[in-house]
């Protein structure tokens, strides 16, 4: 656990699952994302974490993404080879002594089915928020965006994920980045896929930062490791090159979302640009 101001700060292991390692890292060619990462399976995929976090306050008991859902269609669960067996999400909650009832808020950094799965569940077979106390955030050009997506992010965007938090009040739209809580501020991010927010738990002197699929894993540091499902890969370059500069100089604690292989670490500058420095575990 790391504490940064009032919050204390811990990942949530939620499940885990696998996506086409081409998929994961672009052009970038096979026998450099095998070094950077992992070899893949006979069907080419690599493993995958949905790791979300977790921050409690004397007030406040704040999750960002909620993982897979296991009620994702038995085809993508096969496709995606996705997997409850070693954690799921309120199994990790409850290890953590929380329960769905503590949780005040949701942070979902974008509306991709492996980030908001878990946002509801069902209960006498409706539909309905997983964390009941808990309002929900997503930014609004996001949510529009989700609604009307392009043929090449469609299949990323479940409605039943999240349309649940929509009909029954507990969905907030936020506009445009910002402090929303206080010490927990939200940037957004446009390579991956509109309005997507990264979160930065800061007391001036420490931070944690939660990017997202803005850098899935560790081996997406470099500036050109950037994924074939980013909507603007490009963007995604530009947006790294922004903060990870600011990230090693300040010696910031990145938590890596689908990293199968590590929690977190920290970055440095080397003379090709970014890369890992020291792997963090934020809780054991």
């Amino acid at each position: 656990m790391v504490t940064i101001g009032p919050y204390r700060i811990d990942v949530v292991e939620t499940g885990s699952f696998a996506l086409d390692g081409g998929a994961m890292f672009g052009v970038v060619p096979k026998p450099l994302w095998e070094r950077a990462y992992t070899e893949p399976d006979n069907r080419n995929r690599i493993p995958m974490a949905a790791r979300c976090l977790l921050l409690r306050s004397d007030d406040r008991t704040i999750l960002v993404d909620t993982g897979n859902s296991p009620a994702l269609p038995a085809k993508h669960q096969e496709i995606y080879d996705v997997k409850f067996s070693g954690a799921d999400l309120i199994r990790s909650l409850a290890e953590l002594n929380v329960a769905p009832s503590d949780v005040t808020d949701v942070i979902l950094t974008h509306l991709h089915f492996d980030h908001v799965g878990g946002a509801v569940t069902t209960a006498d077979g409706e539909a309905v928020p997983t964390f009941p106390k808990a309002w929900y955030y997503v930014q609004k050009e996001h949510y529009d965006w989700a609604m009307a997506p392009t043929d090449k992010d469609r299949a990323s965007f479940i409605p039943e994920l999240f349309m649940p938090l929509v009909h029954n009040g507990r969905l907030e739209l936020l506009d445009g980045p910002g402090e929303l809580f206080p010490m927990v501020t939200l940037d957004l991010s446009y390579g991956h896929t509109a309005a997507l927010q990264t979160v930065r738990v800061s007391d001036g002197s420490s931070t944690l930062y939660y990017p997202a699929d803005l850098m899935p894993t560790g081996a997406h540091v470099p500036y050109p490791f950037v994924m074939g499902y980013d909507n603007e890969p490009l963007r995604s370059i530009s947006e790294k090159k922004h903060v990870l500069p600011i990230a090693a100089d300040e010696a910031w604690t990145i938590v890596f979302e689908h990293d199968a292989l590590r929690q977190a670490a920290s970055v440095t500058l080397g003379p090709k640009g970014p890369m890992l420095d020291q792997s963090i575990i934020v809780t054991p």
